[in-house]
């Protein structure tokens, strides 16, 4: 059969992101290439990819789905496939009815070589995870943006679907406010006017009122962001913090006339990392610092009335000479960071003069104030 048959031997097997890229629920029937393999795409520098690499292999079979989808589905898959850069060509494969000619998709084989075995289950228990929320994305993304543009902002689609599966998986105790029911919230239409580095929301909805009425349709807009953390670096026997500091558009875009801020460290959490990981990770990146144990200040919104950042602040304990102060940053990132260390009571002047005009050091610099004691006593 030569009709519109496709064969998957990638991350489309998935078959939660399959309909979820194709719009539809589609059948799918085994089918083998023989003398072929599906390894892990290694880049030209040796850097190990998640996703797949289809690639000739004398001796191996490689295992894989024919579908036959309809027109509006293939155009789906065809338009996310080319997000990837992903190319098309035509193999002969064997199902349980015979051979069937069928287009397969791949990536430019220029760009990669051939690594370890890839598995689909390893990739759908680890990368995959959100695999389907970044799907969603992309296909809501693709009538009004280029291909290109979506690849470019590929990263942070994967930041905010973490960040929306943390918000879901955490604690949402209710002493004094309301107990939500799904029903709470009800959504006419969503537009997204918006999406680069952050992205903008626009909604038209109806929320539930305190007397168990529903609000007239009102509509809504919020700046979206990914969650991240910052750490606030600490040395009980010095009794001494680091604090960054950096130019910061907001200030500068306000028309603050010293735009460079103070700051703890920071940073976005990964789309597959903890929030203490990446405070690590940021600590070692922004400061050349290796964290001791670190100590939870709080897990807050910035401004819930119209920003979606959410934030994981931590105390650090870290050894601070006077020696790691200096400048760093990754310059891949166009980072230009310096780091002063400076005295807990010179921390303190700071908050007071209003030097310290950064919410996340200010809550910092208060819960440090709250337990040093205690944290100098164990040290």
């Amino acid at each position: 059969m030569t009709d519109n048959a496709l064969f998957l031997y990638g991350t489309l097997r998935h078959l939660p992101l399959l309909t979820t890229v194709a719009g539809c629920e589609l059948s799918v029937e085994t089918a083998e290439l023989v003398d072929h393999t599906v390894t892990h795409a290694v880049s030209k520098q040796g850097l190990k990819q998640d996703f797949p690499l289809f690639t000739t292999r004398p001796g191996s079979v490689a295992t894989g789905f024919l579908i036959r989808p309809g027109t509006e589905a293939r155009a789906r898959l065809d338009a996310y496939e080319r997000v990837f850069g992903y190319d098309t060509d035509t193999v002969t494969v064997t199902t349980a009815d015979g051979q069937a000619q069928a287009t397969i998709y791949i990536p430019r084989a220029d760009l990669w070589q051939a690594g370890s075995a890839w598995s689909l289950e390893a990739w759908v228990s680890g990368p995959g995870v959100l695999s389907v929320d970044v799907a969603t994305e992309v296909m809501a993304l693709l009538p009004t943006t280029t291909p290109e543009a979506i690849l470019e902002r590929f990263r942070m689609l994967e930041v905010r679907a973490a960040s929306k599966r943390r918000a879901l998986s955490e604690p949402a105790p209710a002493t004094v406010r309301r107990t939500p029911t799904s029903e709470d919230v009800k959504v006419a239409e969503l537009r997204r006017p918006y999406t680069w580095f952050f992205g903008v929301e626009e909604a038209d909805l109806s929320f539930r009122r305190f007397d168990g009425s529903h609000s007239d349709t009102v509509t809504r807009a919020g700046f979206i962001m990914g969650d991240a953390v910052t750490v606030l670096p600490y040395d009980p026997v010095r009794d001494k913090v680091m604090l960054v500091e950096q130019f910061r558009f907001g200030p500068h875009a306000r028309g603050e006339a010293n735009a460079w801020s103070l700051e703890p460290i920071a940073g976005r959490i990964d789309p597959h990392e903890t929030p203490e990981a990446a405070a690590r990770r940021e600590a070692q990146e922004e400061a050349r610092l290796t964290m001791q144990s670190m100590h939870q200040v709080g897990r807050y919104y910035v401004s819930p009335g119209a920003v979606t950042e959410y934030l994981v602040s931590y105390i650090g304990l870290a050894d601070l000479p006077d020696s790691a102060e200096g400048v760093s940053g990754l310059a891949a990132e166009a980072e230009d960071i310096r780091a002063h260390v400076v005295s807990f009571d010179q921390l303190m002047a700071m908050v007071e003069s209003g030097e310290v005009a950064n919410a996340p050091l200010l809550i910092s610099a208060q819960w440090l104030a709250l337990h040093r004691a205690r944290l100098r006593a164990g040290a």
